[in-house]
């Protein structure tokens, strides 16, 4: 009995120091899966560190310190083949003062480097970024004819090497360019422009290095979002040829061709309307009473200045071309049209005065006293009583001595034939009529104002 009561204090130490054990082990269950919860893994699997388990490094890996990367691949034999495709990410502005272009790609070349290969028993690529880069031989492809361009580094260059286990390579880049594109602008703006963006090998002629595009048309592709604010691009499309330097050789050149057509609506509200509206204006005056000359000189002054500043401000956005440009035909024939009704006024106001002028002359010699140096030959007959003293006395009271002269011309009068009206040529009476020159210019000026449009949009649409 004592025994049995010794060993009960020995049950209870083995109880709690279970429950004790038991306690330890959830809490470790516990820890473990919540730091797998945070991680995302499953808790059966554990995650390995490649780059622990990895017993030498990538740059010996792919044996780069074993080769001389500063040759080309294949050395001494045959051109190295390199495809080249491109996406288009942005198309950023067209200049028509510089004529040129920016757009901003990401370009990729493939090609087979063998000195590149490495075992794999995944048969997985490896990624690199840009520092790898400089170790390796890469194409030395250029943009020709640009002006400006630079591979993007935010946060970090925007360079992507992807190397495969046969020796495959996948060289991208993020580039922005910034290149000249020659424009034709005989036609602005009813015009479209096609511009390209060519791509070459600056040191190795075609006999070294082959560029092609890697899927043909299908290596290039845009995004569907590109848009520009003066312009609709209409295509993109690729081509190759080679090109020949007199001093170096041939050399395998690509193209990126893309064909844009110009938005009207600006300029029609901008350049076209502002001017067609300037040139009505102008008519107003052959409405206005020809004797308002401060209302009729200022309506034309005020036109003709409006035209000078909309033909500067067009001018001003645009190159010094040496031709004439599609929009130049239309403002300065609209300029012409609202000069030519100054001058219609100044011809109207100058045969007003010419006509007003010789009506005064006429009534001042109707009011002077004739004399009879201008009179044919006439009979001077002496009063001896041939005539009564009623018809002497019908000429007035004037003197003995200019009754005398006045019979005298009486007489002659009398035995002159009558004359016929002289009417003049129809095109002096409508000088002669000013009314009529800005009755006529209300009909001539916009006929032929509508005859030039319909001539011009005919031609240039």
């Amino acid at each position: 009995m004592r025994s049995h009561v010794a060993l009960v204090p020995l049950l209870l130490l083995l109880v709690r120091a279970e429950d004790g054990r038991r306690a330890r082990g959830r809490n470790k269950r516990w820890s473990a899966s919540s730091e797998s919860l945070k991680l995302n893994l499953p808790l059966s699997k554990k995650v390995l560190d490649g780059t622990k388990t990895r017993s030498e490094k990538s740059s010996h890996l792919l044996s780069i310190d074993e080769h001389d990367f500063t040759l080309r691949p294949a050395f001494a034999g045959p051109a190295v083949p390199v495809g080249v495709d491109v996406q288009v990410e942005s198309l950023d502005s067209i200049s028509e003062v510089d004529m040129d272009f920016t757009m901003t790609l990401y370009l990729r070349h493939y090609w087979r480097d063998e000195r590149l290969s490495f075992q794999s028993s995944t048969n997985k690529s490896m990624t690199f970024d840009g520092r790898l880069v400089k170790k390796i031989w890469v194409p030395d492809v250029f943009f020709v004819h640009s002006k400006r361009s630079f591979i993007h580094d935010t946060t970090t260059d925007n360079i992507m090497l992807r190397v495969y286990p046969d020796g495959q390579v996948l060289y991208s880049i993020r580039v922005t360019v910034t290149a000249a594109c020659n424009m034709d602008l005989s036609r602005f703006p009813l015009d479209s422009q096609t511009c390209s963006l060519e791509l070459e090998s600056y040191a190795y002629t075609d006999e070294d290095l082959m560029l092609y595009w890697k899927s043909g048309d299908e290596s290039l592709s845009t995004d569907e979002r590109i848009s520009l604010s003066q312009f609709l691009i209409q295509k993109f499309h690729t081509t190759s040829r080679l090109a020949f330097y007199s001093s170096t050789g041939w050399y395998n050149r690509l193209y990126i061709t893309f064909t844009l057509r110009r938005h009207i609506f600006f300029f029609l509200l901008q350049t076209y309307f502002p001017a067609t509206l300037m040139v009505m204006l102008s008519w107003v005056s052959f409405w206005i009473d020809r004797r308002a000359v401060p209302a009729r000189v200022s309506l034309g002054i005020t036109t003709v200045l409006t035209m000078s500043t909309i033909i500067t401000g067009v001018n001003a956005s645009m190159p010094r071309v040496s031709y004439i440009k599609a929009v130049d035909i239309y403002l300065w024939t609209s300029f012409v049209f609202v000069f030519l009704s100054v001058l219609e006024y100044a011809a109207v106001n100058y045969l007003t005065t010419v006509r007003d002028g010789r009506n005064r002359q006429l009534s001042e010699q109707a009011q002077s006293t004739p004399c009879s140096c201008s009179l044919p030959q006439v009979k001077t007959m002496m009063l001896d009583g041939s005539y009564s003293e009623a018809e002497t006395n019908s000429l007035g009271p004037v003197d003995s001595s200019q009754k005398q002269e006045q019979i005298v011309v009486h007489l002659a009068l009398d035995h002159l034939p009558p004359e016929e009206p002289h009417c003049p040529p129809r095109g002096f009476r409508i000088l002669q009529n000013t009314h009529t020159i800005d009755t006529y210019s209300r009909m001539i000026f916009p006929g032929a104002y509508f005859l030039f449009n319909l001539v011009y949009w005919c031609v240039y649409c």
